[in-house]
C-alpha cells in the first residue's frame, strides 16, 4: 500500500510567485535564456511543473516577470546623485544591471512594451521631467534614452554568444572590422580611422557619452 507522506525530495510548503521568479533569475543569470525550462525549474524548487503553472502561465509571462524583477530593484535603488543627475544615475544603473544580467537585454528588446519597459519609460520621463526638460520634448526624450538603452542593452546578450569572443574582445573586434573591410574594400574609412579606438574603448563610458549627447538635444530642444 502507497504511503501518504509526502516525498522527501518534494516541497511541502506552497511555493510563492516571487520565490518563483528569483529561481528563475538565478537560472537565466546562470545559463541564460535558453537554460530557462519549467522543467529544471520545478526540479530547483523540489516542486512539480503543476505548481509553477499555477502562478505563470508560460515561459514568455515568467521572462516579463523575470525582467520586471530586475528592473524593479534596480529603479528604486538608482537614489538620484544630485540636482539634474536623476536621469543620469538610473541610465547608468540600468546599464550596469544590464552588464550583470544580459539575458535582460534581449528581454527588454524583444517585447516593447512589458512591464519592465514601461517601468524603465515612466521613471526615465519623469527624471527628464526633474531635469527641467522642455514638456514638448519629454516624451520624445524618454523614447529615445530608452530605445538606446535596450538596443545597447540587447548586445550584451548577444555577445555572449558569439566564440568569437573567446579570443578576447580587441581582438574580436579587430578581425571583424578586417573582414569588413575585406567585403567592402575601400569604402570603409571611417572604420579605418577609428579601428584603434573601437578595438580598446570602454563600453561604459561610450555609452555615459552617448547619454551627454541625447540629453543635450534634449535641453536645447
Amino acid at each position: 500500500m502507497e504511503s501518504d507522506k509526502p516525498r522527501a525530495d518534494r516541497r511541502t510548503v506552497a511555493l510563492s510567485k516571487s520565490q518563483i521568479v528569483d529561481a528563475a533569475v538565478r537560472m537565466l543569470d546562470a545559463g541564460g535564456v535558453r537554460a530557462l525550462t519549467f522543467r529544471d525549474l520545478a526540479a530547483q524548487l523540489s516542486t512539480g511543473a503543476g505548481a509553477l503553472y499555477h502562478h505563470v502561465s508560460s515561459k514568455d509571462e515568467l521572462l516579463e516577470a523575470a525582467a520586471s524583477s530586475v528592473m524593479e530593484s534596480v529603479l528604486v535603488d538608482a537614489d538620484r546623485d544630485g540636482p539634474g543627475q536623476g536621469v543620469r544615475t538610473v541610465m547608468m544603473g540600468v546599464f550596469d544591471t544590464i552588464a550583470a544580467h544580459p539575458w535582460v537585454g534581449t528581454q527588454l528588446a524583444a517585447a516593447p512594451w512589458q512591464p519592465a519597459v514601461l517601468l524603465l519609460f515612466e521613471r526615465v520621463g519623469s527624471e527628464l521631467d526633474e531635469l527641467g526638460a522642455p514638456e514638448a520634448a519629454q516624451f520624445d526624450g524618454a523614447s529615445v534614452l530608452v530605445q538606446y538603452l535596450v538596443g545597447v542593452a540587447s548586445q550584451f546578450d548577444a555577445a555572449t554568444r558569439l566564440t568569437g569572443m573567446e579570443m578576447g574582445r580587441p581582438a574580436f573586434l579587430k578581425a571583424a572590422t578586417s573582414d569588413a573591410r575585406q567585403t567592402a574594400g575601400s569604402r570603409l574609412s571611417f572604420l579605418d580611422r577609428i579601428s584603434r579606438r573601437l578595438a580598446e574603448h570602454d563600453d561604459r563610458d561610450q555609452f555615459r557619452a552617448g547619454v551627454e549627447i541625447i540629453l543635450a538635444g534634449i535641453i536645447s530642444t
